[in-house]
């Protein structure tokens, strides 16, 4: 049987390799341009969520609290009035593109 401090480096080869693949395919290739359309009126949008000081993180709208709102007549309504919406909020300023792709060196060294 194979020690597996003897295949630390295939794994962090095998990593390195689906990284850089990886990278290269979502940054060089089209597949991922239409990912993400431009939102119509992007700068209203901006304007009027700015005010509300939303925290990072991601939000689903309308979010019933449990089983029994998500029956209830008054959140079928909502979901009927629209607009339902899943959004991720990120911190203000520059996106930091080496600690993103550092979480996804991670994240494919540990899958």
């Amino acid at each position: 049987m194979t020690d597996l401090s003897a295949l630390w480096m295939p794994i962090l080869l095998s990593a390195v390799i689906v990284f850089v693949t990886s990278s290269v395919i979502h940054m060089a290739s089209p597949w991922h341009k239409s990912d993400y359309p431009k939102m119509r009126n992007e700068d209203h949008v901006m304007d009027a969520l700015r005010p509300l000081a939303i925290p990072p993180g991601d939000y689903l709208i309308p979010r019933p609290s449990g089983r029994e709102e998500m029956r209830s007549p008054a959140f079928a309504e909502k979901l009927k009035r629209g607009p339902v919406v899943l959004f991720t909020v990120m911190p203000e300023g520059p996106m930091s593109m080496g600690r993103n792709l550092g979480f996804w060196f991670l994240y494919l060294e540990n899958s």
